[in-house]
């Protein structure tokens, strides 16, 4: 007997090399300097079990640690009776970790001394603020540690900076010691992505020099690149240096950083950049970033780029898919866990957590959700035994 929430999908088979393939590769960016281990650890579970292929984090050994017992639980969650329907993924997602060759919008932080805030001050910082990670009493002498700007939860897109009054706001570079990172991060997880820009082959070679002990490991490596003059000659010249040649690689065009949350023009940087790339037939695969949200597939659809001989791998997303999460990420300050948040101890979170994530993984991954009743969001379902997903055998595919 079904219940009255069930999916019609094709995710149950998928594998993050047979979705390369098929260009229907899902990468999720927790962010290269996020840190919020609470919010983090939720949007992993919940995407890992919607059925994404990658997971993009912070070069971070105790990110890494969390991030690979997240997707531990997410596996745990598949094979319980109450949850055994809700496995979207048989192939678990690749974890990957994000680094750089120099000053990147990425790798950044947000900072300001709260005290010298105006006591007039409208705050536009909080308000603008994606990740929540700015509080503020305006004109207080002295400001509690908890005020300002909640360095774990800051991810550096810089919004804050030009709408601040006073122009308080400045960056920092938010930075990992690549001896540091290569004995302590890169034996385990599975990806890297080198986000670079065009001009530093100097820079990303000492990278690669530092790496290239742990590239016949790795399952896959990703260039990160936003556009420039010459870029195409740029990304050959990379490749060509690039020994070992990894087993996989992905040229990942960042069109606007961060941005995918702020409305529906701004994934357009991003396709233009990738068709450009696609144009230069590169070895290896090409994958959307930077401005992509829910107008992305579609538009990507529309211009026939998912289908064909000359087509896209694939699509990565970071604030907008973060942004979709929102109120389960916050629901561990209103239970008082914020520390501890663990999602899967809160079922009806968890259902709401992978509902909201798998709206966007079916963009690529095909399948709809149907609800007979109200959908999960709108009243939520307080007994996970109740809720069963379909699988439509004619959309299976089939793994070689």
């Amino acid at each position: 007997m079904w219940s009255r929430y069930y999916a019609i999908g094709v995710l149950i088979l998928h594998h993050p090399f047979l979705s390369l393939r098929k260009s229907t590769w899902f990468k999720l960016i927790c962010g290269a300097s996020y840190q919020h281990l609470p919010s983090i650890r939720s949007l992993i579970v919940s995407y890992a079990l919607a059925g994404a292929d990658c997971i993009d984090i912070a070069a971070d050994p105790a990110i890494v640690s969390m991030a690979r017992t997240a997707l531990d639980i997410a596996d745990s969650l598949r094979g319980c009776p109450s949850l055994q329907d809700i496995a979207t993924s048989q192939g678990r997602p690749l974890l990957m970790v994000s680094l750089n060759d120099g000053e990147d919008p990425h790798f950044r932080k947000a900072t300001f001394n709260p005290a010298h805030c105006p006591s007039d001050c409208p705050r536009p910082c909080e308000r603008i603020c994606p990740a929540h990670a700015i509080a503020v009493t305006p004109g207080r002498h002295l400001a509690s540690e908890s005020e300002g700007v909640t360095q774990d939860r800051c991810y550096g897109c810089g919004r804050c900076i030009p709408v601040c009054p006073i122009q308080a706001i400045t960056t920092h570079a938010h930075t990992t010691d690549l001896g540091t990172l290569a004995a302590s991060v890169l034996p385990h997880v599975d990806a890297i992505e080198i986000h670079t820009q065009v001009g530093r082959v100097d820079a990303f070679t000492t990278v690669w020099q530092a790496i290239a002990p742990f590239v016949s490991h790795l399952k896959l490596v990703a260039v990160s690149c936003p556009d420039g003059e010459n870029l195409i000659p740029y990304l050959r010249q990379l490749y060509d240096m690039m020994i070992p040649t990894p087993a996989r690689l992905i040229w990942q065009t960042d069109g606007r950083p961060m941005s995918g949350d702020i409305g529906n023009g701004t994934t357009h940087a991003t396709i233009r950049l990738a068709q450009k790339v696609l144009n230069a037939n590169l070895p290896g695969y090409v994958q959307l970033a930077g401005g992509t949200n829910a107008h992305t597939v579609p538009k990507l659809h529309h211009l026939q780029l998912l289908n064909g001989h000359n087509r896209l791998a694939g699509v990565a997303y970071g604030s907008y898919a973060r942004s979709l999460l929102d109120p389960i990420l916050g629901a561990a300050d209103a239970l008082g866990e914020e520390g501890d948040f663990k999602l899967e101890h809160h079922p009806t979170l968890l259902l709401q957590g992978v509902f909201a994530a798998y709206q966007l993984v079916s963009q690529l991954k095909g399948g709809s959700f149907h609800s007979t009743d109200h959908d999960p969001i709108d009243r939520p379902c307080t007994d996970l035994s109740n809720v069963r997903w379909r699988f439509s055998p004619s959309e299976m595919p089939i793994i070689s």
